[in-house]
């Protein structure tokens, strides 16, 4: 008399079940992806008569993100009721969640920060208006510029270069 089981089809497939879940459970075997990634919900409040607002909703669009634009004419009280350094403003402001996105900042920065938030930081900011950023292109001129990444505290370090 054998004391071995006999392996029929129903006890390989759930050893074939069980071997597969651990290696799921390892991440050996990626998930399917049930959904494709959604770019981040963002609503860009600018006054109703500026034009590189505009352009800069037209570069996130170009660039995979689905801005939502309300119009207001009150930016500067919207500005200090999100916290925004006065040094750091420009003309349009980004709200995504619970940061906050100043000025005419590339959509890849945008991107990567709505990604992954450095810790304690509340928003990035192109001071300004600077030429060749995205929205205030030139033909044959970019200026250098900083993006700024800010905290509640109004302390800032330099996020990304450009130019």
């Amino acid at each position: 008399m054998s004391l071995e089981p006999t392996l029929n089809r129903r006890t390989w497939l759930v050893m074939m079940l069980r071997a597969g879940g651990a290696a799921f459970g390892m991440g050996l075997i990626a998930a399917p992806a049930a959904h494709a990634a959604k770019p981040p919900v963002l609503t860009v409040f600018k006054d109703p008569s500026c034009g590189c607002c505009t352009k800069w909703v037209e570069h996130l669009r170009a660039n995979g993100l689905a801005p939502a634009v309300k119009d207001r004419t009150d930016m500067d009280a919207f500005k200090d009721s999100l916290g925004i350094p006065g040094p750091l403003r420009s003309c349009h402001t980004a709200v995504a969640g619970k940061y906050v996105i100043e000025g005419h900042v590339p959509a890849a920065d945008v991107k990567r920060f709505l990604s992954a938030p450095p810790k304690s930081v509340i928003g990035l900011a192109v001071p300004g208006m600077p030429v060749g950023s995205p929205g205030m292109e030139q033909r044959g001129r970019t200026d250098r510029y900083d993006v700024m990444a800010f905290t509640a505290r109004g302390t800032t370090h330099v996020y990304a270069k450009h130019g």
